[in-house]
């Protein structure tokens, strides 16, 4: 394989250049691309099919934080086809595709999250140009469901690296830093492996995901390092009418050999599920001082299917709630009938979760409650069984149990034990220590 260098296009890695040029001709397709040492400046970039992008060490893609040049494109942002900001790196209807090495792809974020904290506290419509240029093209947005991340405002920040109708695609090796949204964003991507990649963020930095697997099938994630502001490594499937309209399923994902630090969750289902998800299985991963370590977070009006979901051989460590399997998700929703206590109708848009195998998975130094699995009155979780594995307590537990997770409408609790609610699972050989009683099991459950 032979390579050019970026340097023949007329790149520049002085940090000031701005190179976007250069590598629009250079990833046009069909080449073999490098990059060398240096901070080489540019606006967001597309990569063509039958394309390998190579960073070599100290090689540093960083993105201009400028709203205004990254153009309108046609994807999928928190769930919802619409038009969103182009992603800093794009790879669209595209095939066979590399992006590889030991250099840095940087998303410049810091201009991204004070802009979205400050809109999210005080800014509730489009006001700039550029949100009321978005609001035109997404008629509508202001019912469409979200996740926290500022579609009220229509300041749809770009993902650091989108896959978008692709397939054949890999990623090995590269850090990924400073998303301005979520990081590493597979949609509608087929055939595709991450490969010892190295994702860091703040974790103050609003929304900025490590990995979002989104109606994606046949996807291997293996040897990655995730340290983020939300969920670590995250299955999505899209939300809401327009996520069940399009009816796009993830299934076939393997997650295997994988760290994951501080983020929200350590391996994550959610909340955005209805297309369905299924046939997920992770093993042989470590989750340090996340806020939760397997996390399943969905609710009503979400919709679809969540079956067949493994998780064996996990170590989850210094972590708030080590198990959140959670039908009562409150974030990005204002509707307080999605949090009802009562048994409601089932319609396409309720969720279901069933058949979920938690094997050989141990936790120790949670800070709320050794777990929270809490299904619906119409729709109860089946299926779960969890074997052969420990969850124990610090031993001063410093966080209120009702960060376990983010829920609303449940009874509060004082018990810190496994909390069990319209769930019908098998437990066996399971130790539970440093609670008063191992298990706290309320209506609507079936345990053996």
């Amino acid at each position: 394989m032979e390579f050019e260098s970026i340097l023949t296009y007329g790149a520049l890695g002085d940090g000031i250049t701005d190179n976007t040029e250069a590598f629009k001709k250079a990833l046009s397709g069909g080449k073999c691309i490098s990059v060398p040492e240096g901070v080489f400046s540019t606006g967001p970039i597309r990569i063509a099919s039958d394309t390998t992008l190579r960073l070599e060490k100290g090689a540093v893609l960083s993105f201009i934080p400028s709203p205004e040049i990254y153009e309108p494109v046609y994807t999928r942002w928190e769930g919802v086809n619409c038009y969103a900001m182009h992603p800093c790196i794009l790879i669209r209807d595209a095939e066979r595709v590399s992006v590889i090495g030991e250099g840095t792809i940087d998303g410049n974020g810091s201009y991204w999250w004070k802009s979205a904290d400050y809109k999210r506290y005080h800014q509730s419509r489009p006001e700039t140009e550029i949100e009321k240029r978005f609001a035109s093209l997404n008629p509508g947005y202001e019912t469409q469901p979200g996740g926290g991340g500022g579609r009220q405002c229509q300041f749809l920040r770009p993902p650091l690296f989108q896959t978008l109708n692709s397939k054949n695609i890999e990623i090995r090796g590269i850090r990924l830093t400073n998303s301005p949204f979520w990081t590493l964003h597979p949609v509608y991507t087929d055939h595709l492996i991450i490969d010892g990649v190295s994702i860091k963020n703040p974790y103050d930095s609003p929304n900025t995901d490590g990995i979002d697997v989104d109606s994606c099938t046949n996807v291997s994630i293996r040897n990655c390092t995730v340290d983020v502001g939300d969920d670590g490594i995250a299955i999505k499937s899209g939300s809401g009418e327009d996520g069940i309209k399009t009816g796009r399923i993830t299934e076939n994902v393997h997650v295997s050999f994988c760290q994951v630090f501080s983020a929200h969750g350590g391996i994550v289902i959610g909340s955005e599920t209805a297309g369905g998800i299924r046939n997920i299985y992770a093993e042989n991963c470590s989750f340090i001082g996340t806020d939760r370590g397997i996390r399943i977070k969905t609710r009503r009006g979400r919709g679809g299917a969540i079956e067949n979901l493994t998780f064996r051989s996990l170590n989850i460590s210094d972590n708030i709630c080590p198990i959140a399997i959670n039908m009562y998700y409150r974030c990005g929703c204002d509707d307080k009938t999605c949090f009802s206590l009562d048994k409601l109708e089932v319609t396409e848009s309720t969720p279901s979760i069933r058949n979920i195998c938690i094997e050989d998975c141990h936790a120790t130094g949670s800070k709320a409650s050794n777990g929270f699995i809490v299904g619906l009155p119409e729709m109860p979780i089946t299926g779960l069984t969890i074997k052969s594995s420990s969850f124990s307590l610090s031993d001063n537990p410093s966080e209120d149990i009702d960060k376990s997770e983010m829920y609303e409408g449940l009874p509060e609790i004082t018990s810190r034990a496994v909390r069990l609610r319209n769930v019908s699972a098998e437990i066996e050989n399971v130790s539970v220590t440093g609670s008063a009683e191992a298990f706290l099991i309320e209506e609507g459950c079936s345990i053996r």
